[in-house]
């Protein structure tokens, strides 16, 4: 609840007790924590960004075969499964970062700083509150649900297709789904863009499903 409208970050997320980590669910979901006694129930309000980091597995070494354990790959997987699918289910985006070589400390930085990058953000926040200007109980495309969802992240005629052919592949639960379509609106507020096209529901599926090929 200290982290409500706020940013809640979970380091070494698998090393954290299951019930622990099982508790989350509820409180991602709904924007609510509930805590339960004997004689009185209080609801106190979280409604935090999760952001959690893991090692690939418990040596942290599992992309290198030269100083990983002797039961890699099969440790990375035992490991990461510390996190249950439904509470994995619950995550919007997940990023696999590859370790920083020597060399690559020399290159030049990126075309697009944090400036650039922060005026993009604000130009999209700001599609999104004029969006949900009548709506009150919507701000953010994080907050739509349903029809309204449906009616803001409506993608065309190849995204849906693209859509469908993930889910039936990758058995996208209907959380799973809902929150493809929530990315890939927001990434196309980031591009500018009125409505949400292929490549933005691409770039959404490549967050929830990395490393794989989806044409």
């Amino acid at each position: 609840s200290l982290a409500h409208n706020g940013v809640l970050f979970m380091d070494e997320f698998p090393e954290f007790p299951r019930t622990v980590l099982e508790t989350l669910r509820q409180p991602v979901e709904t924007g609510e924590v509930m805590i339960a006694r004997a004689n009185a129930h209080v609801k106190y309000p979280c409604k935090f960004m999760l952001v959690a980091a893991a090692n690939p597995c418990k040596c942290g070494y599992l992309s290198d075969p030269s100083r990983a354990c002797s039961k890699a790959p099969a440790c990375g997987e035992d490991y990461m499964n510390r996190v249950s699918g439904p509470l994995r289910d619950r995550f919007d985006l997940r990023i696999d970062v590859p370790p920083v070589g020597y060399t690559d400390l020399d290159l030049p930085p990126s075309a697009e700083g944090s400036a650039e990058v922060a005026q993009r953000v604000q130009a999209a926040r700001r599609r999104q509150h004029d969006r949900f200007a009548d709506h009150p109980t919507a701000a953010l495309n994080a907050d739509a649900e349903g029809n309204l969802l449906e009616q803001i992240a409506a993608p065309d005629t190849e995204a849906r297709q693209l859509l469908s052919r993930a889910a039936e592949r990758f058995h996208l639960s209907a959380r799973g789904y809902h929150r493809v379509l929530r990315v890939a609106r927001t990434i196309a507020d980031l591009d500018g863009a009125g409505d949400v096209r292929k490549p933005h529901l691409a770039e959404a599926l490549s967050f929830r499903l990395p490393s794989v090929a989806l044409a």
